[in-house]
């Protein structure tokens, strides 16, 4: 099972093999979240709204951990 640990680890990885820091990890899949969000496809609009998330909008952390319980229920 995935847990922060795991994404924490994975996004270190995802540093190391493209030279950056995990900050900057980070930063852009923020990015592509909030500009994913800014959709006006309704069914885009759907599937944010399952994402559960603790503060003004969701983490990169808590995007990935969703998408992986999405793909281990497959």
């Amino acid at each position: 099972m995935m847990d922060k640990s795991k994404v924490i680890r994975a996004f270190e990885k995802i540093a190391r093999k493209e030279g950056i820091s995990v900050d900057e990890v980070r930063c852009e899949i923020q990015k592509a979240i909030d500009d994913a969000m800014q959709s006006d496809d309704p069914a885009v609009q759907a599937y944010w709204k399952k994402i559960k998330y603790k503060g003004e909008k969701p983490t990169p952390e808590e995007v990935v951990l969703y998408i992986a319980k999405q793909v281990k229920a497959y």
